[in-house]
């Protein structure tokens, strides 16, 4: 039998504070090397449905944690079409599957999954970089600005959040920040976001520098999420480039994206973020910005799709079926 899991489901069984957790630990496993992550295709997807342009992207996610008893394949579509369609930008559907048999465990709605291991990496960066953080800009008025948001929320004290987007959804966003108790605001500007923050969020799908690094205060963290390929980028060079140090979750999927094709940087110039968390962390330098770069890992789908099927078990929560 096999345990089907409703998107809906995984949000009532989410504990954001909990998952921050269980990713930190899986970054840890990840940069030892006690993981299985093959590379992960991705593809355009609907061309010649309503013209000869791509309509999205499709990217299989597949992951394995040593010793674990399931390992885990998620199928995700990026559609940024589905803004106006009044759709999310991203679906996802993760697949566990049992280590010993091969036999299917569970089948979930990955869409939730993916967004709340996404936003756990702001709090996980924030958590070990800045723990003193107070204010953070956030750019991307999103379902990722909200998530990481959120869920920077559960590791700090914030007292401002200024939100920015070049639509009006930024206002949106920071009306929905309120109401989950997170003190936030909608500015009119990049520059206005991001000037005096203790940390600044990138959750876009540019293809440009989305705010000026000249507004970037010495000391702050940037945690950049929204570039995941060569032609995507929200960070100028040079706020890579002048940074104290810059971590990644994968370093070697991260140099490939537009946020660092282009600078002097080279993948030995990116530490591992796992590592990081296992040697022990302390604040950066004062004199440069840090920055945290994330392209996403299906080993977080693994970790975090396993501690919600524990949940779920234990809730009674799911529907049983036989494939």
């Amino acid at each position: 039998m096999v345990l089907v899991v409703s998107d809906d489901e995984i949000r009532d069984l989410l504990d954001l504070a909990g998952l921050v957790d269980e990713v930190a630990e899986a970054l840890v496993t990840q940069a030892t090397g006690e993981t299985v992550r093959p590379e992960r295709p991705h593809y355009p997807v609907g061309e010649g449905l309503d013209g000869e342009e791509p309509l999205g992207t499709g990217l299989t996610m597949p992951a394995y944690v040593h010793g674990e008893p399931l390992y885990a394949t998620k199928l995700v579509g990026v559609h940024e079409g589905n803004v106006d369609r009044g759709l999310p930008t991203i679906h996802a559907q993760l697949a566990l599957t049992d280590a010993r048999t091969g036999e299917p465990a569970a089948y979930m709605g990955g869409t939730t999954i993916t967004n709340a291991r996404t936003g756990s990496i702001g709090a996980v960066a924030v958590r070990a970089l800045a723990p003193e953080a107070a204010t953070v800009g956030v750019l991307g008025a999103g379902v990722q600005a909200r998530w990481q948001t959120r869920a920077i929320d559960t590791v700090a004290s914030l007292s401002d959040v200024r939100v920015y987007s070049p639509s009006d959804s930024r206002a949106a966003c920071a009306a929905d920040l309120r109401e989950a108790g997170v003190p936030a605001t909608a500015v009119d500007s990049p520059a206005a976001a991001v000037e005096g923050a203790d940390v600044v969020v990138t959750a876009t799908t540019a293809s440009e520098p989305v705010f000026p690094p000249e507004s970037l205060s010495a000391g702050a963290l940037v945690v950049a999420i929204g570039a995941f390929t060569a032609e995507t980028q929200e960070l100028a060079p040079a706020v890579v480039e002048d940074a104290a140090a810059v971590f990644a979750d994968g370093p070697e999927e991260v140099i490939e994206t537009g946020d660092f094709r282009g600078t002097a940087l080279g993948v030995e110039d990116l530490v591992a973020l796992g590592r990081l968390l296992g040697d022990g962390a302390e604040q950066q330098s004062p004199e440069g910005a840090t920055v945290v770069a994330s392209v996403g890992s299906a080993v977080l789908d693994a970790a975090a799709g396993a501690h919600l099927y524990e949940r779920a078990r234990e809730a009674g929560a799911g529907t049983e079926v036989s494939l």
